[in-house]
């Protein structure tokens, strides 16, 4: 296909997609992709009673919204959509698109006419894919594309050849797992919203945002990374085994986001803490295990969170995953398998308050020792 220039208002903004007032500070992370990797099976699969409870609780919150939730995401403009599903030019054939939703004078509603002839003109030839996409920025405000191909410096894991690698095909089935990913955290949320005390709210975005999708050439990592508002996602990625450990991913990723946003909230507030539970235990996977928020392993080394070289970040992105699926669990009328990570040592315990706080506006989890 022809590739010709897309001119429209707005200024591309290169790797970060998002039309965003992001975090100045790019966070480049090979986060949830433990190098080869055993991941324990994050939940089982959803059990259609359960998640009848966690949409019920949706639709209460949304049928009497809470006056104190945020305000929506600044939305992905035309433009930047160009780049995220083009990032080496547009094909001749997206040019009617600069067209659509003229008839209208808003110029939100143009956008949106613009995104969705965009989506369908890159998925072109797997319909159920184009509808999966198109309904994913529909329902959630975020866009499907590709990455620029490039070599990534991969830390322990070694430099890592990355290509573009739209979902369609065999390889559909991961958009199928992140759009229903996110419409569960995103219901998630909006079943905290329901039972949270009024006056508090979540600090915490999930919509709106650039997702971009590669796979990594002769490599099963990273799974996912994240800079500022944009998630790329390996179609290789080793952590991707199903539909639920999809979901943890997202999240994982997604708080990398948010934890930027927050001026690097982790790095003040949870690195006393993880520093004081190395120094302790060192790499010692025993030691570590009470202090693990999450159960990804690196194979050859210890608990994800706490591997050497990861930074105190990736042990906040596995605590706030954590708090996910405890809360997750509760909207659903059940329990975390592995129990309530704040009554462990009291460093969980004050961690899992710092986390709450800052991002999340409360804790639904029982008091320890409570029945």
């Amino acid at each position: 296909m022809k590739r010709t220039p897309w001119l429209l208002t707005a200024p591309l903004l290169g790797g970060l997609a998002c039309s965003t007032a992001g975090p100045s500070t790019a966070i480049p992370t090979a986060s949830s992709s433990p190098g080869p990797a055993t991941a324990a099976s994050p939940q089982g699969a959803l059990a259609g009673a359960a998640a009848s409870t966690l949409a019920s609780a949706a639709a209460s919150a949304a049928a009497a919204p809470d006056p104190t939730v945020l305000p929506g995401p600044p939305a992905i403009s035309a433009t930047d959509a160009v780049d995220i599903l083009f990032p080496t030019g547009a094909p001749s054939e997206a040019d009617a698109c600069k067209r659509e939703g003229d008839a209208t004078t808003d110029a939100r509603a143009q956008d949106e006419a613009k995104i969705r002839c965009l989506l369908r003109v890159r998925f072109t030839g797997d319909d159920a894919a184009r509808d999966l996409a198109i309904g994913f920025y529909d329902k959630l405000g975020s866009v499907t594309g590709i990455i620029r191909e490039h070599d990534m410096a991969g830390g322990w894991r070694g430099d890592i050849h990355l290509v573009p690698e739209l979902p369609v095909g065999q390889y559909r089935k991961h958009l199928q797992w992140v759009k229903a990913g996110f419409e569960d955290i995103d219901a998630f949320f909006t079943a905290m919203d329901a039972r949270r005390p009024k006056g508090s709210k979540a600090h915490y975005r999930h919509r709106a945002l650039s997702f971009r999708f590669l796979r990594s050439v002769g490599r099963t990592t990273p799974s996912a990374y994240a800079q500022g508002w944009e998630v790329s996602y390996n179609v290789s990625g080793s952590l991707h085994a199903n539909a639920d450990a999809v979901r943890e991913t997202l999240f994982h990723e997604v708080f990398h986001s948010n934890d930027a946003a927050h001026g690097q909230w982790s790095q003040a507030a949870l690195s006393p803490i993880a520093d004081a539970i190395l120094e302790k235990c060192g790499q010692k996977t025993a030691c570590l295990s009470p202090y693990a928020p999450g159960t990804t392993m690196v194979r050859g080394g210890t608990y994800y969170a706490f591997q050497k070289g990861n930074g105190v970040h990736e042990y906040a992105a596995e605590l706030g995953t954590r708090y996910f699926l405890e809360h997750r669990a509760i909207l659903r009328g059940e329990r975390h398998a592995k129990g309530s990570f704040k009554c462990g040592p009291p460093e969980n315990a004050r961690a899992w308050k710092l986390i709450a706080d800052e991002l999340f506006g409360v804790d639904l989890t029982p008091e320890c020792g409570a029945k």
